[in-house]
C-alpha cells in the first residue's frame, strides 16, 4: 500500500453529536453510530450533509501505544449555530490546524490504512503527529461494511522538531 495524502489547513468548526468512550479491543462505534444516526432527525440547523467520525486521543496514546488503551469517539455533523442542543447530544469546537488527508476506498473495519499512516507514511515523512483530533469525513460515497465504500481520513500533523544535540 502506497498512498500519498493532500494537506488542508482547517478552520474552527462547530460539530453536534454523540461520544462515547472506547478501546480499540472494545470498539463500540456501531453502538455509537447506531444511536447517533436514530437521533440525528431532532438535529436542526446543520451546515451539510457531512458526518464527522472523530477520535479525541489522550496525550502520549501512541507514544506508549496499546490497544486497551481508551480514548472518546464522537459522531458528528457541523452546525450553522449552537442553539438547540438536543438533550443528551454535546457541542464540539473543531480546532483549526493542519492535516494530512488520506482517500480511502475500501472497508472501514480494515485496518491496513491506520497501519499505513501510522508505521510508515508518518515515520517517513517530514511530519509528525499533532494532539488534535483526529476525524474521518463521510459522504454520500460512504457506504457502511462495503469495499466500494469512500472517505476521507484527516490525520493531524506538524513538522517534525529536530532534537538539538547533546552537548
Amino acid at each position: 500500500m502506497k498512498l500519498s495524502p493532500r494537506f488542508e489547513k482547517t478552520n474552527p468548526k462547530t460539530l453536534l453529536g454523540l461520544s462515547i468512550q472506547c478501546s480499540l479491543d472494545k470498539d463500540r462505534t456501531k453502538e455509537l453510530w447506531t444511536n447517533f444516526i436514530k437521533r440525528k432527525k431532532e438535529i436542526n440547523s446543520v451546515s451539510n450533509s457531512l458526518l464527522y467520525s472523530l477520535q479525541e486521543y489522550p496525550l502520549n496514546y501512541f507514544t506508549t501505544f496499546h490497544p486497551s488503551k481508551t480514548f472518546t469517539k464522537w459522531a458528528l455533523i457541523e452546525m450553522e449555530n449552537k442553539e438547540n442542543v438536543p438533550e443528551g447530544m454535546s457541542l464540539f469546537s473543531l480546532p483549526a490546524g493542519d492535516y494530512a488527508v488520506f482517500s480511502y476506498k475500501g472497508l472501514s473495519s480494515d485496518p491496513a490504512i491506520f497501519q499505513y499512516i501510522f508505521t510508515k507514511w508518518i515515520p517517513n515523512s517530514p511530519y509528525e503527529l499533532d494532539h488534535r483530533p483526529h476525524f474521518e469525513i463521510l459522504d454520500e460515497k460512504y457506504k457502511n461494511n462495503d469495499p466500494n465504500s469512500e472517505e476521507e481520513i484527516w490525520i493531524p500533523i506538524k513538522l517534525k522538531t529536530k532534537k538539538s544535540p547533546v552537548s
